[in-house]
């Protein structure tokens, strides 16, 4: 038994801090995530344990795990999901129970597409070991009998962000095969962008368009796809034609306005662009002052 363990069951039992008593369960985790005699240790003392914060990762392995127990297979997904991006270095999915039956059957493919997210929401790329379980999930999970379209397309996200691009495209086309949706083409189109395949990404966004035409966030998106191509007269077109479905839409007026400086190369076009950027992201802000100036 290791130390950790044995000071969270003197914690738990003798020394009335219940908290402490969790992180140190979790930090036996991290140090072998695959072994289960932390978890064993966990399951006797949980109902020692009382409350944990959904918001300190330093007892979020068992937080997750007492999810699983509970039968709350979305919320211990999504909870290991969070830690992992926090933690990225640490394999916190080569837990026992995250290859359960039960947990496989019972997380539903929009959980499991958030978690697998959520190893990315700190910028840093979880290591190969760590992100190895995540994909054997999805794999399991994508092969599910029964999965509607749009299930199949959101399991297309979780393989690309997991670099899987060449099953990523493959799923996608399964989704179609199901059903054609507006979110198979749009994920096929990321994908496309992130092998740097601008004729594709186009192609699938136009396919998206014909089947849902007043998406103006699809309209921009070709804009800004057209832009990164030097067609700025494309990039005007698209975000003009957002703009008859969502007349007031502040990033498609900053948009157009940046497509159209770019082309009138007058400083009374530049001073619109920069009237009307003033609301929007400064990210996009700033990408956009760079179509309109020639910068980019």
């Amino acid at each position: 038994m290791s130390l950790d363990i044995t000071l969270a069951n003197v914690l738990a039992h003798c020394g009335g801090d219940p908290e402490q008593a969790a992180r140190h369960l979790s930090r036996a985790i991290a140090t072998a995530p695959s072994d289960p005699a932390a978890y064993a240790a966990a399951v006797e003392l949980l109902p020692e344990l009382g409350e944990l914060s959904a918001d300190d990762p330093s007892v979020a392995p068992i937080l997750a795990f007492r999810h699983f127990l509970d039968g709350r297979m979305d919320d211990a997904a999504l909870t290991l999901g969070a830690l992992s991006g926090v933690s990225p270095r640490i394999a916190w999915a080569d837990a026992p129970w995250f290859s359960d039956a039960s947990f496989l059957s019972g997380v539903s493919t929009e959980a499991l597409r958030e978690a697998v997210y959520r190893l990315f929401d700190h910028t840093a790329v979880p290591a190969d070991a760590a992100a190895r379980p995540w994909l054997r999930v999805v794999e399991t999970v994508r092969s599910r009998a029964g999965l509607g379209p749009e299930d199949l397309a959101g399991m297309a996200i979780s393989l690309r962000l997991l670099g899987r691009t060449d099953e990523s495209l493959a799923l996608c086309d399964r989704a179609d095969a199901v059903g054609r949706t507006v979110l198979a083409e749009v994920v096929r189109a990321g994908t496309w962008r992130l092998l740097g395949n601008h004729d594709e990404t186009a192609a699938a966004l136009r396919r998206a368009l014909a089947l849902e035409p007043d998406n103006w966030s699809l309209h921009l998106d070709l804009s800004d796809l057209y832009a990164e191509q030097g067609d700025h007269p494309a990039a005007l077109a698209a975000a003009q034609a957002g703009l008859s479905h969502a007349p007031n839409e502040p990033k498609l007026l900053a948009a157009r306005a940046a497509h159209h400086a770019r082309l009138a190369r007058t400083a009374e076009a530049l001073r619109e662009f920069e009237r009307l950027a003033s609301d929007i992201d400064p990210a996009y802000c700033q990408w956009l002052r760079e179509q309109a100036t020639g910068a980019a």
